[in-house]
């Protein structure tokens, strides 16, 4: 069975030093024998909005371009959780990358659902402020299944994890910075939610810890891969560092068998048939 792997880091507004050691994790990860390997959002900077706008490159820009290189050097399928992909003079888009074994883009997302909240306990956050929302829904093809793209905040919009396993996803990501006030309630529960309901495995590399983004955020961490049962079968404490599990594809399809939910879902089928 194919082995995958999420990788946990510590980002910060240094974008080489967040690349070296994504480089060094990502080949810890294909060391351990992981087919494909995911990073989280804000792989290459986690800083404030205003420099990630003027650091944002191109889909074909040099920051991509080592990550290609990378995924080909290893061998591997290569998830960048997440990049700042240039849009325009204010905003950039929060794009997730994924490489191919031979350093081929398989495919781009840019995350849909923004994180704009204000919390009470001090999570203040306006992502749209700077950000520019995306507009497709992305599943891919790789070595070892569908994968359906998706990113942090997305999570608690079902709806997008329905039309991802509706398009045929067998795996999703959700590579985050979530924070530590929402994710120390939040994080297992709606990730284990979203792997039962579509009944799909679940990657969900995550950044872990403070930034340097003059304290406005505290990442939680928890790296999680979940199964289509709903369980978490392996999990990322503090601290960077790696989270492994093969990844079975008849435990899918036996799940799916035995609670058949595409066959017996009512709203879908009534709305099709207005």
């Amino acid at each position: 069975m194919p082995i995958v792997a999420c990788v946990q880091l510590n980002a910060s507004s240094d974008v080489e030093k967040n690349l070296r050691r994504t480089e060094a994790l990502v080949e810890r990860a294909a060391r351990a024998g992981a087919e494909l390997v995911a990073t989280p959002e804000a792989t290459t900077f986690l800083g404030p909005h205003d420099r990630k706008v003027a650091i944002a490159e191109p889909i074909e820009g040099p920051t991509n371009a080592r990550l290609a290189r990378l995924a080909a050097r290893l061998g591997i399928t290569l998830l960048v959780g997440s990049v700042a992909e240039a849009c325009d003079e204010r905003r950039a888009y929060n794009t997730s990358v994924l490489f191919g074994p031979k350093g081929e883009r398989l495919a781009t997302y840019r995350k849909l659902h923004l994180f704009d909240v204000d919390i009470d306990g001090g999570v203040r956050f306006l992502e749209s402020d700077r950000t520019a929302a995306g507009t497709d829904v992305v599943v891919a093809d790789t070595s070892i299944g569908k994968l359906g793209l998706s990113i942090c905040f997305d999570v608690r919009f079902p709806e997008l994890y329905r039309a991802l396993a509706d398009r045929g996803a067998e795996i999703l990501a959700v590579p985050s910075a979530f924070t530590l006030m929402t994710g120390k309630d939040h994080w297992h529960v709606l990730l284990r939610a979203r792997a039962i309901e579509t009944q799909c495995w679940l990657l969900a590399p995550a950044q872990w810890g403070a930034h340097d983004d003059q304290g406005l955020r505290r990442s939680y961490g928890h790296s999680l891969i979940v199964d289509p049962w709903g369980v978490v079968v392996a999990e990322c404490g503090d601290g960077e560092g790696i989270c492994l599990a093969e990844i079975d594809r008849e435990k899918m399809l036996s799940v799916r068998r035995q609670i058949p939910m595409a066959a017996n879902r009512r709203l879908a089928t009534q709305e099709r048939e207005r």
